[in-house]
């Protein structure tokens, strides 16, 4: 046994951060606007804090401010689940970081996170199952994880789409503690994911939990939807907070005598609104200090890990393979679908027309991720996503020739270059008009004008009945189709513009595009744009003034 001892500060009331300074809420915005409503930022990252600084905008000011406004360390990348343990390294960079920002202590949800370094579309993990061998496997996985850490590993329980294992999610998580000795983060929307998919009360449970080895209290938007008889909770932080887990909150705090933070997840919540859930809270979580808290830990030595293949067998499951007999088949088609609608937004940013065509079915969807293409993206952290269904798209190709379809993934495949190609002309001066920022102009050798548009009506088209009919009819993607198989002869000319993640392509009326060619290869005077491209464009947002 290993004997551990920290003394764990009180960090009070916390609010998560994704560390974009582009994003809502912005953390050290809110405390100015209202100073003192809350204590310390809890944030996610990558294990590096090296990567950390690189890829997160707001860091340096986190960095700044950490002596003024504490903070937590909840990271992304880190498995207490899956087929092989950390390495080293990555165990290394996360407590050298760790111990930089001077966190207390780092948590995080109990599932398979990662495959060779490529994260599950959108940090998707795969969730253990609750049983004896799923308690064994995610007991390796944590204390090899605390052996290389000098602070605690708060344990948190994961949400859950559908029952795999024949024990209670908070029974499993009480194993699991039982057999660590570690620290637990109690995520209540996570607990009512479970609840709803075992059919029971939200506080089920919860009177034989060891609450007094509670540290910390997560809570966050999320959506309840409903098949049948069935509930489903998607833990979607960017929605507002259910009632019923800030009623738990409320009455959790008093019963959990080792909390030191409760974290209110509010990504992508306007301030105005952020501000107003934060002031609940805060009635829950007085300001103020309170003196540390001693916490000793003996840990086992870290067991081997199980030699089976059980959580590739629960990937291929969650991303459409059938589930075992007398599995939850409800549940896992709930979670197979959330999983392929992830997998969908992250190939529509750049494969919009594409992804449509060759896989705008779930079924077609799902003979994606069920393909070698994109099982190997999880066996190279170098690849990507977008690699994954380029390779896909031209076996599919292949085995079955359209030419039309060729030229669209031809096309998107050659967008990346396009815009690299393109670089940006140089910016307006005093009474001038360019282009804005973020566009440019592209070619290519066939005109796909009606595609463009194509996709986007019937987006809107499909998107709208289904709020109707509360079916999404995918039959309608046959149009698309006769469309892709008309372009028109080139060379077509058309505009590029960077959305987020992804470009965007916009066509536009022949006279307006000549008037942006003119524009890219120079500024013009204000005065001699021609007036219907000047109003055209700044509506658009094509052009800026100087």
């Amino acid at each position: 046994m290993r004997d551990l001892t920290w003394q764990l500060p009180w960090r009070g009331l916390g609010l998560s951060s994704n560390l974009d300074a582009a994003e809502s809420p912005h953390p050290y915005r809110l405390l100015a606007e209202a100073p003192g409503l809350f204590d310390f930022v809890e944030y996610s990252a990558p294990l590096s804090l090296e990567e950390t600084r690189a890829q997160a905008s707001l860091f340096p000011e986190l960095w700044t401010r950490r002596g003024e406004v504490p903070v937590l360390f909840h990271p992304v990348h880190l498995n207490l689940y899956g087929p092989e343990l950390e390495p080293a390294a990555a165990l290394h960079a996360l407590d050298a970081h760790a111990r930089a920002v001077d966190s207390a202590w780092v948590g995080n949800d109990v599932g398979w996170w990662h495959a060779a370094g490529q994260p599950f579309p959108g940090y998707l993990y795969v969730t253990p199952p609750f049983s004896e061998a799923g308690v064994r496997d995610c007991a390796a996985h944590a204390l090899h994880v605390q052996s290389y850490l000098s602070v605690p590993l708060a344990l948190e329980n994961p949400a859950v789409f559908a029952r795999r294992g024949e024990l209670h999610v908070l029974d499993f998580m009480a194993r699991l503690h039982a057999r660590t000795g570690l620290p637990l983060l109690l995520d209540l929307g996570h607990l009512l994911s479970y609840q709803l998919a075992a059919g029971l009360p939200l506080d089920a449970g919860l009177a034989d939990f060891p609450l007094d080895r509670v540290i910390e209290l997560h809570v966050a938007g999320g959506v309840v939807t409903r098949r049948g008889a069935r509930g489903l909770y998607v833990d979607d932080h960017t929605q507002p907070v259910r009632e019923e887990l800030l009623a738990l909150v409320e009455a959790l705090v008093p019963r959990c005598p080792a909390l030191r933070a409760v974290t209110f997840e509010g990504d992508g919540h306007p301030l105005e609104v952020a501000l107003l859930t934060l002031r609940r809270l805060r009635r829950v979580v007085p300001a103020g200090p309170r003196p540390p808290l001693p916490l000793s830990v003996s840990t086992p030595p870290v067991p081997a890990l199980a030699a089976e293949s059980a959580p590739w067998a629960l990937f291929s499951v969650g991303y459409g393979a059938a589930p075992e007999p007398g599995e939850d088949v409800e549940g896992a088609r709930a979670e197979t679908d959330f999983r392929l609608a992830v997998v969908a937004e992250q190939l529509d940013r750049d494969w919009p027309l594409s992804r449509l065509l060759l896989a705008g079915t779930r079924e077609r969807l799902r003979d994606f991720t069920a393909s070698p293409e994109f099982r190997a993206l999880f066996e190279s952290p170098e690849r990507a996503p977008g690699h994954a269904f380029a390779a896909w798209s031209r076996r599919v190709l292949r085995e079955h020739p359209d030419e039309g379809l060729a030229a669209v993934v031809s096309f998107e495949t050659f967008l990346p270059n396009a815009w690299r190609m393109s670089a940006p002309g140089p910016g307006p001066g005093p009474g001038q008009v360019g282009l804005a920022e973020g566009v440019r102009l592209g070619g290519f050798p066939v005109d796909l004008t009606e595609a463009v548009f194509a996709a986007r009506a019937l987006r809107r088209h499909l998107a709208g009945r289904a709020w109707a009919s509360e079916a999404l009819e995918v039959s309608g993607l046959d149009s698309l189709a006769q469309v892709a198989g008309r372009p028109a002869p080139g060379p077509w000319r058309f505009v590029l513009r960077r959305k987020g993640r992804g470009l965007e392509v916009l066509t536009c009326a022949p006279s307006l595009l000549a008037g942006l060619e003119a524009l890219a290869r120079a500024p013009g005077a204000e005065a001699e744009v021609p007036p219907r491209v000047l109003a055209e464009g700044l509506a658009l947002g094509l052009l800026r003034r100087g």
